[in-house]
């Protein structure tokens, strides 16, 4: 079974220096139909203006991952953690117990594009932790990179759920196959190109598919394609 979640249907905020497209209830933008999937809770698509970003704040009992995929972010925490994640690269930070930090874009002339994703850790008060990956130093071929998984597996950033996160990068007319098993529940979220999913459905840039009681998902770009692909054991 897939369901398509449009690009257009997603919510909004747009407030001059952050235009954000939310796959799921975030911030002032509710719906109860879409309170996320599975572990997933928010997917938000950031464009921030050159300078502007998010100042200090709180957060907690959350696994929060930044995919960069234009520009680059400045990150700062109160763990001391301050670093610079770059289109190519990938962040987590674990907020458990309690964490505060702050994003900026760290251009002063160029837009910043990238992906804030919160997934439900397994469970609450953990230790605050945090780091980061170059998807050029991850195992696996070019089109399929494993960059999130339970203990790090495989070099993958490590998340407290079991949650496989891979990105997807496919050549046009290409094919990617993700084995999954039938009780999984698996979320794509297209960042660019064209992808048909299992033969059946086509989704476009900024859309996204649930997908569940599948052996296998194949997508096959019908244009050059970058994703992101959540697969969720048993949630």
């Amino acid at each position: 079974m897939i369901t398509i979640r449009r690009s257009d249907d997603r919510g909004q905020t747009n407030i001059g220096w952050l235009d954000s497209r939310h796959s799921f209830s975030f911030g002032d933008y509710y719906d109860p139909n879409q309170m996320g999937y599975g572990k997933l809770r928010v997917i938000n698509d950031d464009i921030i203006a050159a300078g502007q970003g998010f100042g200090m704040h709180p957060h907690r009992d959350m696994e929060i991952i930044t995919y960069v995929t234009e520009g680059a972010v400045a990150h700062r925490d109160s763990m001391g953690n301050n670093s610079v994640i770059r289109a190519g690269e990938v962040q987590r930070m674990t907020a458990g117990k309690g964490v505060a930090h702050s994003e900026f874009n760290n251009s002063a002339s160029e837009a910043l594009k990238l992906l804030q994703i919160w997934i439900v850790p397994e469970a609450r008060s953990l230790p605050p932790s945090y780091e980061e990956r170059s998807l050029s130093i991850l195992p696996g071929s070019d089109s399929l990179k494993l960059i999130a998984a339970p203990g790090g597996r495989d070099g993958a950033l490590d998340i407290h759920q079991q949650c496989e996160v891979y990105s997807v990068k496919i050549g046009a007319g290409e094919v990617s196959n993700i084995p999954t098993d039938r009780s999984d529940r698996t979320w794509i979220q297209l960042i660019r190109g064209k992808i048909r999913i299992n033969g059946t459905e086509t989704i476009e840039a900024g859309d996204g598919a649930a997908i569940e009681q599948v052996d296998l998902v194949s997508l096959h770009a019908s244009e050059t394609a970058e994703l992101l692909v959540f697969k969720m054991a048993g949630n």
